[in-house]
């Protein structure tokens, strides 16, 4: 019987009765956690089984949890990427009447990696340019939506694959705040404090790396991206070469910390800045929708002012990410991230272009649903489903073909491909979806 303990949630769920909540977390049974790679933290944090969900447990005062959960429920609604808040348990004690601190459960997004689990037995620089360029979107993606983070770091973050780069997701919104609008000195600290923290984890893992103290098991680097296809009949299957990974080029700590700074006000400009230009060059405007449809968001809304001298001045005022998400979405149904959903579409536009020119698209989606989509996913065996996304595993079998392409110098059909990226590539890597 659970006795002095108040649960609460916005995920009603009666197996949360049944955890030990009268145990430390540190404390925890076998039997109700699941063995998860976890990333730094100042807090106790352990994951654990919860009916067919995984949820990460950490434990702080009644009164972080709480605010943290506030927090966390908030950005979701603003539609940012952040874990999802499930319940803040309060009063507990153990059997002898301890008080023990307050917990804090949030969903554990599968398929999603600390960073530190995305190196190799080297850290390779490319991985480390990647992870921060998905950290530099994923805080002014923060900072449109007026949250200050206060602790911006690879540890307080998660990451998912994303058609050969990472998504980013914020962990840990303990040291947030949500207002109206950041002001640019809380957007400068922020961002000093990403160049700080970034600098100083590469150089720790580094430094694990020299005591061969590697955390977590090793996974392959991202394969390269390429957009050439061709879709012929279904040839027969013949034995062809693994595709090797490159040599990883040296991390080094500062310039990364400086390519997230570079990354983010780069970006920024792009989103909000005015740009200014004669009444005649009227073409800029769509150019300025396009640039940002191409970076991966679209324009709900834009200032366009005249002044005295003709000259007119454009600024984005709302900007929405997932341009290329949404759109694939619509064509086919398909749930996507950003990258993988433009990759996807590329192949989808010259899967029609080759097959079924003149079609509308949403029909040529349907058909590449049918006719791709669906034959490649069931060439995947059902037990190393796990190992990647549905998306993700899209993205690797259209690169794996445009690579075996290249190296044999002929067109290979995806049906060959997808065999042989299955035995070649996907079999030998370990699951990502749980990590049980």
């Amino acid at each position: 019987m659970v006795r002095g303990v108040k649960i609460q949630t916005g995920f009603p769920q009666p197996e949360l009765l049944d955890l030990p909540w009268s145990t430390p977390l540190a404390e925890w049974p076998d039997d109700v956690l699941v063995a998860y790679p976890r990333g730094i933290s100042r807090h106790v944090v352990r994951f654990a089984q919860v009916g067919d969900r995984v949820l990460a447990a950490k434990e702080t005062t009644a009164r972080n949890a709480a605010r943290e959960y506030d927090l966390l429920r908030r950005l979701r609604q603003l539609g940012t990427p952040g874990v999802v808040p499930v319940a803040v348990v309060t009063e507990r004690h153990t059997a002898g009447g301890d008080e023990l601190p307050a917990v804090l459960l949030t969903e554990h997004m599968n398929f999603s990696l600390p960073y530190r689990v995305l190196f190799s037995e080297h850290p390779d620089a490319v991985i480390a340019n990647k992870l921060v360029d998905a950290l530099a979107l994923l805080l002014v993606q923060l900072h449109l939506a007026g949250f200050y983070w206060g602790d911006v770091s690879l540890s307080n973050t998660l990451f998912l694959r994303d058609a050969g780069r990472f998504a980013a997701c914020l962990v840990d919104a303990e040291t947030g705040e949500i207002h109206p609008q950041l002001t640019k000195g809380q957007r400068s600290y922020d961002l000093e404090l990403a160049r700080t923290n970034v600098a100083g984890e590469l150089m720790d893992l580094l430094a694990g790396f020299e005591d061969d103290s590697h955390d977590g098991p090793p996974l392959d680097p991202s394969m390269k991206s390429g957009e050439k296809t061709r879709y012929e009949p279904a040839a027969a299957t013949s034995a062809l070469p693994q595709i090797m990974s490159s040599n990883p080029v040296p991390v080094d700590p500062f310039a990364t910390s400086e390519r997230i700074v570079e990354s983010y006000e780069n970006l920024w400009n792009e989103l909000t800045g005015e740009e200014k230009f004669p009444h005649e060059q009227k073409w800029r405007v769509a150019e300025r929708v396009k640039r940002l449809n191409d970076l991966g968001f679209d324009v709900e809304e834009a200032s366009l002012d005249t002044d005295d001298d003709g000259f007119v001045h454009l600024v984005p005022r709302v900007v929405e990410p997932g341009h290329h998400s949404r759109h694939l979405h619509n064509i086919t149904g398909m749930v996507a991230r950003e990258n993988q959903a433009r990759r996807i579409l590329t192949d989808i536009a010259q899967f029609g272009r080759a097959l079924y020119p003149g079609l509308p698209e949403d029909l040529t989606g349907s058909l590449w649903m049918q006719e791709v989509y669906a034959k490649i996913m069931a060439a995947v065996p059902a037990d190393l489903r796990a190992k990647r996304e549905p998306a993700e595993i899209i993205h690797e079998v259209l690169e794996h073909r445009w690579f075996l392409s290249e190296r044999l110098r002929e067109d290979i059909p995806t049906a060959q491909a997808v065999e042989d990226y299955v035995e070649s590539q996907l079999r030998t890597r370990p699951d990502e979806q749980m990590m049980l």
